[in-house]
């Protein structure tokens, strides 16, 4: 609830996406009747399936741009600003801000920087472009650029999915560094699983690859092509 009463501080419409709660989170939502749009819905179906709900009701609405913020306290509201700065030096293009963090930062736990150092090299691959964080879920999608929401995933992978598809769309991927905020090993909330989320991400990466040896690069060589 921290997290949603800090953004609501910073932008006029908060849409929070309940993902199959059962700790109460949907009653203490009550509070906040008027004030924020819920989507609910049971029972849990993981990261990607609402992200893409969230995105699909924000598309719905008519807003042109969507920032998306985990919930578990690691990101700052107070940041959004950079990330809306950053996509207003970038009007004329269509953009994908990300909010990259400090993979060495201390309190970083060890296996999401291994798995982030791992969808980074992949990403690299997969479109030729370098990007420091591609699994941080603070990020601003320009939502008439995002291709089509009927992304293959539902979970953890689907957020370096979007951004392959949006960078082999000819979309300008940038990042703006940002803070974070790690609570102490037991007070930490993650529903990262090290061997089954490790297994996913390497199976949608291979999967990648060879979209990209077939889709992918061709399609960039054209938009280079035309561009010139």
């Amino acid at each position: 609830m921290e997290v949603v009463n800090r953004s609501l501080s910073q932008c006029d419409h908060v849409i929070v996406v309940n993902d199959g709660s059962t700790d109460g989170t949907e009653e203490l939502l009550l509070n906040l009747q008027g004030r924020i749009d819920v989507i609910s819905y049971m029972p849990n179906r993981g990261k990607g399936y609402a992200l893409k709900k969230g995105l699909r009701y924000a598309l719905k609405k008519g807003f042109d741009y969507a920032v998306s913020i985990d919930s578990d306290g690691q990101h700052y509201p107070e940041e959004i600003c950079m990330l809306v700065a950053e996509a207003q030096r970038h009007q004329s293009e269509k953009v994908l801000i990300v909010g990259s963090r400090n993979l060495e930062s201390v309190g970083m736990p060890r296996k999401n920087t291994i798995a982030n150092k791992f969808s980074n090299f992949w990403f690299m691959v997969q479109t030729g472009h370098c990007l420091g964080d591609t699994q941080t879920g603070f990020r601003l999608y320009q939502l008439n650029a995002l291709p089509c929401i009927k992304w293959i995933t539902n979970k953890y992978e689907a957020e370096i999915e979007l951004l392959v598809l949006s960078a082999w769309l000819g979309v300008n991927i940038t990042s703006v560094p940002i803070s974070v905020n790690y609570e102490p090993q037991g007070d930490r909330v993650s529903h990262f699983r090290p061997f089954a989320d490790f297994f996913r991400i390497f199976i949608v990466n291979t999967v990648l690859c060879f979209m990209a040896i077939i889709y992918g690069y061709p399609s960039a060589i054209i938009r280079r092509h035309f561009k010139i």
